[in-house]
């Protein structure tokens, strides 16, 4: 609950109505059946702000301040948050300190979850330091300063278990010292950025890994992966690279050290090598993300006879560049054929400016060998692109099939964060 209902807004109003600071026209408002604030479980700074600037856009800066820092007061002294966004500006709550309100202690004392950028004032780091010690999730958005006092923060931590590092310029040096006390804790690593000129190998430390995502817009960033491809992490069920990828060779030889354990593997760029790599050497995979060309068919039912645990796959379609996808009717044939018993979703991605073009009979056919499969599961059939129209005639077999129980679930989504 991050959004504050208007009846929390009462006493506030109240409060500015008395000191004659703020003009607000207010209805007649019975007293809140609940006292909302103390349901507050997770706050986000910028949300909290948007908020009061669309509530009080007529009003002056000044004021709209003081409606802020009361709000925030009234946070401190009654509710007792477990995750709080703090993306702000540097000098926001130098004046205000956020941190220090009545109250604070008892209500950031169990706060699990922090996510920041790396720049704001060092009080606020100093004094949430004093505060919270117990934080499990870590997300950092680094810019191009760092506040002396986030290596305080980082370093009192007694369980980090998730950590994510939004790089801006070298962030790596200044942060990795940190971690080293958090070698055996960690769990969850995503690293985003448009560049890193630091080696990757201080990854190894993090011997008990379950999760490792590194999200990357240059190639060149992974030349430095071939320092973790002797590296085992025994626990390592998920790996992802959201955009591009480390050298094939380096990656297929992680894969023989790590793959076994693999439940979930995403890979945005990929090729005929690579996939016959996952179907050897990630037999227990659950989920799969991964591309297949045109002539690549054979390949798709090798990993679907291989990864018997397989219950769900997302696939390019369509054409890209230079890159021809298997067609969408080749891959619903295998899929109804091969895919294993537990199978369960399949999810259709589609590069910018490209659209979902099947016929109705073309996917009826699909739904129609899914339906006559023994043993069963019902389908969730996902759509994912930027620019997405379904005509009415496909939208009436999927109604069908779902009304049938064949399946489960349909979704457009338009967004790819969510996939």
């Amino acid at each position: 609950m991050s959004k504050l209902p208007a009846d929390c807004l009462n006493e506030i109003f109240e409060y500015f109505e008395d000191k004659k600071e703020i003009i607000i026209s207010t209805p007649s408002l019975k007293p809140p059946l609940f006292n909302y604030i103390t349901f507050i479980k997770y706050l986000s700074i910028d949300e909290i702000n948007e908020s009061i600037k669309n509530l009080f856009k007529n009003q002056e800066p000044t004021s709209r301040s003081v409606v802020e820092q009361e709000i925030f007061k009234m946070i401190m002294r009654q509710a007792s948050l477990k995750e709080l966004k703090f993306y702000y500006h540097i000098n926001h709550f130098r004046n205000s300190t956020f941190s220090s309100y009545p109250g604070a202690i008892d209500c950031l004392k169990n706060l699990s979850t922090f996510s920041c950028y790396s720049d704001i004032y060092p009080e606020f780091f100093y004094q949430l330091s004093q505060i919270c010690h117990n934080i499990q999730s870590l997300g950092v958005q680094f810019r191009s300063d760092i506040s002396n006092g986030l290596a305080d923060l980082i370093s009192v931590q007694q369980n980090l278990k998730y950590l994510t590092i939004h790089q801006s310029y070298k962030c790596l040096s200044y942060i990795v010292p940190l971690l080293t006390k958090h070698s055996t804790t960690l769990i969850r690593l995503q690293i985003n950025g448009t560049g890193n000129y630091e080696s990757l190998l201080f990854i190894s430390n993090f011997i008990n890994l379950r999760e490792l995502i590194l999200s990357f817009d240059y190639e060149y960033v992974f030349e430095d992966f071939r320092t973790l491809q002797d590296v085992t992490f025994p626990r390592l069920r998920v790996l992802k690279f959201p955009n591009k990828c480390p050298n094939h060779e380096y990656l297929i030889k992680f894969l023989e050290n790590n793959g076994k354990n693999l439940e979930e593997f995403d890979i945005d760029i990929t090729d005929n090598s690579l996939n016959l790599a996952i179907a050897k050497f990630c037999p227990n995979l659950k989920s799969l993300f991964t591309t297949f060309l045109d002539d690549e068919v054979d390949t798709l039912k090798t990993i679907l006879h291989r990864c018997q645990g397989l219950e769900i796959i997302k696939v390019w379609c369509g054409v890209w560049l230079r890159e021809i996808y298997l067609e969408e009717i080749e891959l619903f044939d295998v899929v109804a054929r091969h895919s294993p018993r537990n199978f369960c979703e399949l999810r259709l991605c589609y590069p910018y400016n490209v659209q979902f073009d099947i016929t109705s009979v073309e996917l009826e056919t699909f739904f129609q060998s899914w339906k006559d499969r023994t043993p069963r599961k019902s389908l969730s059939f996902m759509i994912v692109g930027y620019i997405l129209e379904v005509k009415e005639e496909i939208m009436k077999v999927i109604d069908q099939y779902i009304k049938l129980g064949v399946i489960d679930k349909f979704k457009i989504i338009k967004d790819y964060e969510e996939n």
